[in-house]
């Protein structure tokens, strides 16, 4: 897992800066070996290769020495373009605001879109909400440069003493997945509308999320995809590790998933529900 650390990136750029000879185009080798690029704005960073669809098990743990005064419990929703992420970011704070003090922070490629759907829907007071444009890489914001999301968590943790952060990636494919240094749950959305191939076909969202949920339920009949395949499927794929069937709009399967997030929480924090 890449530790998307300041100082890592600062290095990089000084290296960059003074070791032309490597340098091509946008693209050039760190010390470590691997090859970096740097565009939309964003920290150098490199793309980890990816050998195998991953493994529920072998999943990267949440950090054992977490300071939940410093940042609040964060959850980071991903998940393919157009899966129900926003949609799961509104009923989340629905029916968590009234118990906890909450905050989210949305990322667009090149608008704020998502932000202001939670805006207008009302799903906190704006001021707890933040939209960060990432430029053409999203998952660069999630896992490899954390920063352009961290400082805007941070800052909302702290002026609203918040008890659960939530950080909504921008739309990517199946590789993408959030750097522990940034969620301490992971929630990955698909929806079925996609087919029901897609939870064999794995990477690291599927296989290594905290919970994978699978929405919209209610267009398998129009789509043609069989829900028993995809049940199958994304317990093979996750050796056994939860997922949910749902219906986000409205709002089946929504409390489970809240039961899911509450239960990490209390496990990390110490804290009972509320």
């Amino acid at each position: 897992m890449a530790s998307g650390g300041e100082h890592t990136h600062e290095h990089h750029h000084r290296e960059h800066e003074h070791d032309h000879d490597h340098k091509h185009a946008d693209s050039w080798v760190g010390s470590d070996g691997k090859v970096y690029h740097s565009h939309d704005g964003l920290a150098p960073h490199s793309h980890e290769p990816i050998y195998s669809p991953g493994f529920f098990s072998r999943r990267a743990q949440p950090l054992p020495n977490r300071d939940f005064n410093e940042r609040a419990f964060t959850v980071g929703i991903g998940g393919p373009v157009g899966t129900g992420k926003t949609a799961l970011m509104l009923a989340l704070c629905q029916n968590l605001r009234d118990h906890y003090s909450l905050a989210a922070v949305t990322n667009d490629i090149f608008t704020k879109e998502d932000g202001e759907f939670l805006v207008k829907h009302k799903a906190l007071p704006e001021e707890r909400i933040r939209a960060v444009e990432t430029g053409g890489c999203p998952h660069a914001a999630i896992r490899e440069d954390i920063s352009i999301n961290l400082g805007p968590l941070e800052e909302l943790s702290n002026l609203h003493k918040a008890d659960l952060l939530l950080c909504e990636s921008g739309g990517d494919n199946l590789a993408a997945n959030f750097s522990r240094e940034l969620a301490d749950y992971i929630i990955y959305i698909i929806d079925v509308s996609g087919g029901d191939k897609i939870p064999r076909k794995g990477g690291p969202g599927i296989t290594q999320a905290d919970l994978l949920v699978i929405n919209k339920t209610d267009l398998a009949q129009a789509i043609g995809a069989d829900l028993a395949v995809m049940q199958r499927d994304a317990l093979r794929m996750r050796d056994g590790g939860p997922f949910v069937f749902a219906q986000v709009k409205h709002n089946v399967g929504v409390e489970e998933i809240v039961n899911h997030v509450i239960q990490a929480w209390e496990a990390a924090t110490g804290k009972k529900r509320r």
